[in-house]
């Protein structure tokens, strides 16, 4: 496996990602009881490409992407009330752990594997940063779903920036818009 340039592998996990209620009170909190900063931002954006189950929807969302060392740490507000992953996940158990991140360097080759493993697309779209992401439902036998991201050489530049930013935080601008 290629070692990516933050240093987790292609192919492997680089993310764990939570549901939150107020992500402005979440990444204060991350930040102050975990040290993990400074967040990087995006939205709200409403999904351009979104399929929930199969369907069109116009989900709402703000993401914050921090890491703590090479593990990076993903935050989710859903602004909206359109059903959603979130949504089922928040219903079930609460705001929390929702999924790991899959990065890809073959994205229609991964979600085949994973479907073939009896894994279902339960949300998929282009996300802001113009990559593929599918999100397989492994809540059957895993405590999270799957996320396949399309780990492009523009995303990977950008993850390895946000990275590098976390091992010079000084404590100054600890949330940045994106």
């Amino acid at each position: 496996m290629r070692e990516l340039g933050f240093g987790q592998f292609a192919g492997g996990i680089v993310q764990c990602a939570y549901t939150v209620a107020d992500i402005d009170t979440s990444m204060r909190s991350f930040t102050a009881r975990l040290g993990i900063a400074p967040w990087f931002v995006l939205g709200p954006f409403t999904a351009a490409e979104g399929r929930y189950r199969g369907q069109p929807t116009s989900i709402n969302l703000t993401l914050a992407i921090a890491f703590a060392g090479r593990m990076m740490i993903e935050l989710i507000q859903q602004n909206n009330d359109v059903p959603s992953v979130y949504r089922e996940t928040i219903a079930a158990r609460g705001h929390g752990f929702h999924h790991w991140a899959i990065a890809s360097a073959d994205f229609d080759a991964d979600i085949a594997r994973y479907l073939a493993m009896g894994y279902e697309i339960a949300f998929s779209d282009r996300s802001p940063r113009g990559v593929r992401i599918a999100y397989m439902d492994a809540m059957g036998e895993l405590p999270g779903m799957i996320e396949i991201i399309e780990m492009t050489a523009a995303l990977e530049e950008n993850y390895t920036e946000m990275y590098r930013a976390s091992r010079a935080f000084d404590g100054r601008d600890p949330i940045r818009p994106r």
